[in-house]
């Protein structure tokens, strides 16, 4: 088996590093090597990674998740990344049964199951789509942890929440998009790897279980802007012109929605200021754009896969409604 980097960004979550850290000594397959990097915190972070025998890159302030995870991967040695979030819990196994599936099955990337902290039934997530939309959906989030989550399978793009990749992906496709800051970049770096041929597996017996957006919170004003802003972005960045008019309806369907769901969740205003970024920053967005059979393909796989596991599950609201109105191609 290959070397492992585990790279972990975090602000201001003492207590996290400290039990993370505390996690991944504890692995039957510790990492290689483990780097925390530091986005300004003004706790104990720095004091409890150097303890814990962590390397640390600290900035002096917030740099987002892209950025930091960057810096990480530039700083480290394995022949694998392991990126993961700080509020994330490992079963002891973990890597042990990742890395090998990964190896067995030839993947790119390997990602396993997230269970809540706090209902260890209930799925978190598992792998990643998108839809035509440029809306993505983390597979299997609130959903029992039964059935076709508990069956190993190829996927194409993964939520950095805790994911193993090759380290060849890097060198091949670069670092991640630091213009999205946070939120949304793995999903541009899923798509990304697709486009490449990338392919990862997905093992249902590695587990860990998740607090979920423990730093900024699950639905705060500051992840319905980033989210609302980058889900536009990811057109502006993969979209020709083509393809913008081909799958004008469904963008158009799948983006009023999402500012649907900023106001359900109390934070419309955060949501349309997301949207007004995004179309102030298109036109810097606006090189290098893939061929539109090559995108136009990949997402409508993606939104097929989505239809078809939703309908087999039974359908979230916003999928219900999404899909009422935008027909199978």
């Amino acid at each position: 088996m290959g070397t492992v980097s585990a790279i972990i960004p975090t602000w201001n979550r003492a207590a996290l590093i400290e039990r993370i850290l505390t996690n991944l000594a504890e692995q039957t397959r510790p990492p290689d090597q483990v780097i925390v990097v530091d986005n300004g915190s003004k706790d104990e972070t720095l004091t409890i990674a150097k303890r814990l025998g962590a390397d640390v890159i600290a900035f002096p302030e917030n740099r987002g998740f892209a950025v930091a995870v960057n810096e990480g991967i530039q700083g480290s040695t394995g022949d694998w990344i392991l990126i993961l979030n700080n509020d994330v819990r490992l079963e002891p196994d973990w890597i042990e049964r990742l890395l090998a599936t990964a190896e067995q099955e030839n993947a790119a990337f390997a990602v396993g199951k997230l269970l809540q902290e706090d209902d260890h039934g209930t799925l978190d997530g598992s792998w990643d789509l998108v839809s035509k939309a440029a809306y993505a959906w983390r597979c299997g989030w609130g959903r029992p942890d039964e059935g076709i989550w508990r069956v190993r399978r190829k996927v194409q793009l993964a939520p950095m929440t805790a994911v193993l990749f090759q380290r060849r992906i890097f060198d091949r496709l670069g670092l991640l998009e630091t213009r999205f800051e946070s939120y949304y970049e793995d999903v541009d770096f899923g798509i990304r790897c697709t486009l490449a041929g990338f392919e990862g597996i997905y093992e249902p017996e590695a587990v860990a279980l998740h607090s979920g957006k423990a730093t900024l919170g699950k639905n705060g004003a500051r992840v319905m802007y980033l989210s609302a802003r980058n889900q536009l972005l990811i057109l502006a960045k993969h979209y020709p012109a083509r393809t913008l008019r081909r799958f004008a309806w469904p963008i158009f369907v799948g983006q009023m929605l999402a500012l649907a769901m900023t106001a359900k969740h109390g934070h419309l205003l955060a949501g349309l200021r997301g949207k007004t970024e995004a179309l102030l920053r298109w036109r810097s967005f606006r090189s290098g754009l893939q061929t539109a059979s090559l995108i136009e393909a990949a997402m409508s796989q993606s939104e097929s896969e989505i239809r078809e596991l939703q309908k087999k599950l039974g359908f979230d609201i916003y999928w219900r409604l999404y899909f009422s109105l935008v027909p199978p191609a």
